[in-house]
C-alpha cells in the first residue's frame, strides 16, 4: 500500500455523505480540525480526532477504529495530512476535497455539540 494518497483518495462532499450512509459498513466521518473549530460547528454524526493529537500519537476514538474513514478538516489540507498518517497505520481512508467549507457550501448541515446550527470557524 502506498503511503501517498492519489486523486482517487480524495472525494467530494456528496461522495463523503454517500460513503457515511452506506448500508453495509458505513464509513466514519472523522473531523481532524482543532477544538475551537469543532466547537463552532461540525457535521452531524462526525467523530472528533484533531490532527495535532493524531500527529502526537493519540489513538483514534473507539467509534472510528477498524472502520473505513472519510477525513474532513476546514479546507482539505489537514485532512490530506491526517489521511496519509492513517493510511500509513493501515486504515482505509479518503479525505474530503474542500473540507467543511465545501460541506457547508453544498448545503449540508453544520451543528454544534448541542445540535444547534453551527458555523465554520
Amino acid at each position: 500500500m502506498s503511503l501517498f494518497l492519489t486523486s482517487e483518495s480524495r472525494v467530494t462532499v456528496d461522495e463523503a455523505v454517500r460513503r457515511t450512509r452506506e448500508a453495509d459498513a458505513p464509513a466514519v466521518l472523522l473531523d481532524v480540525r482543532e477544538q475551537r473549530e469543532w466547537d463552532a460547528g461540525h457535521a452531524p454524526g462526525a467523530v472528533y480526532a484533531p490532527l495535532s493529537g493524531l500527529v502526537a500519537g493519540a489513538a483514534l476514538p473507539e467509534a472510528a477504529r477498524a472502520r473505513p474513514l472519510v477525513v474532513i478538516c476546514r479546507s482539505g489540507q489537514r485532512s490530506q495530512q491526517a489521511a496519509e498518517l492513517l493510511v500509513a497505520q493501515g486504515a482505509q481512508v479518503v479525505d474530503v476535497k474542500g473540507g467543511m467549507r465545501a460541506w457547508a457550501a453544498a448545503g449540508y448541515p453544520v451543528v454544534d455539540d448541542h445540535g444547534n446550527s453551527g458555523s465554520i470557524a
